[in-house]
């Protein structure tokens, strides 16, 4: 009995022997792979391992490297458990967030993405040195800012936007989706306001001044249409006996009519200058001209 067990014993240790092998083996077939960006290999080689570790001792590092690795292979639901572990572990906190919002985003979970990139945004800057900005902000608040935008969270929306703006990220893009954010609020003014000032900070994009210009556009038409019902009521008291061509009443409501126009053709004119192929600006330009 005595030798049986002594031999059931050998036997176990060396199936651990050989499970420990086999998974440091795979490890090292693994990074290769990694090295190599064969990542659904990686992966699967990572995760024969990780089950079978026997007595093998690995970094806790270990779990971003597959976390990653099962992302790319497109294995969400595996990544994110790893990823998981990785943020327990300490190891790579941020960009394991980040990795996660990525693949919240990818399968549209947007409340999780959002929540994800503001767990990375606040652990990067908890690690950073309190006087430099961590590399990986600027591209977080800005992904943060299109999920929060997807979410009808408009002024989280805002707010990210606001902070890739500050640190030149993308600023094009940055202050067209933060003034879309605006219009979505029903904030006119403020969406008027950032394209205004998107445009004095970069004046040679062509989509931030197609518009503004298309924003004064609109102005101008509001004014145009107000002004000649102005104009055609001041007419028919003149064509219905109430008023002369020589009143006085008569050649104030014209000069206020003229002073309105010449305010839509400066608004015609700016965006027109702003945006040379709006047809719509230069059709009622030359109307309101005519009306001078």
């Amino acid at each position: 009995m005595k030798k049986y067990l002594l031999l059931l014993a050998a036997v176990l240790f060396a199936s651990v022997a050989v499970f420990a092998q086999n998974a440091a083996d795979l490890i090292t077939k693994a990074n290769e792979d990694m090295k190599n960006r064969k990542y659904p290999e990686a992966f699967e080689k990572y995760d024969k391992a990780m089950k079978n570790l026997g007595d093998v001792k690995v970094e806790p590092a270990i779990n971003f490297n597959i976390g990653y690795a099962a992302m790319q292979a497109g294995k969400n639901e595996e990544a994110l458990v790893y990823l998981d572990k990785a943020i327990e572990a300490d190891a790579n906190v941020s960009k394991s967030w980040e990795y996660k919002a990525a693949i919240y985003n990818k399968t549209e979970d947007y409340k999780s993405a959002l929540a994800s990139f503001e767990k990375a945004i606040e652990k990067a800057i908890e690690t950073s040195d309190g006087e430099n900005i961590p590399e990986n902000i600027p591209a977080l608040v800005f992904n943060a800012g299109i999920v929060a935008f997807r979410l009808n969270e408009y002024q989280k929306t805002i707010d990210f936007f606001d902070k890739a703006i500050e640190v030149e990220f993308k600023a094009e893009d940055a202050y067209m989706r933060k003034a879309a954010a605006q219009k979505k609020m029903g904030d006119d003014e403020a969406y008027k306001n950032t394209l205004i000032t998107a445009n004095e900070k970069i004046p040679e994009d062509k989509k931030i001044a197609a518009a503004l210009s298309n924003i004064y556009v609109g102005e101008a038409n509001g004014i145009y249409k107000t002004t000649v019902d102005a104009l055609n009521a001041a007419n028919k008291k003149v064509n219905d006996g109430v008023w002369t061509l020589e009143d006085d009443a008569y050649k104030k409501e014209i000069a206020k009519t003229k002073t309105e126009f010449k305010k839509a053709v400066d608004l015609l004119g700016n965006a027109a200058k702003l945006d040379d192929t709006n047809e719509n600006a230069k059709k009622l330009l030359e109307v309101c001209k005519g009306l001078l």
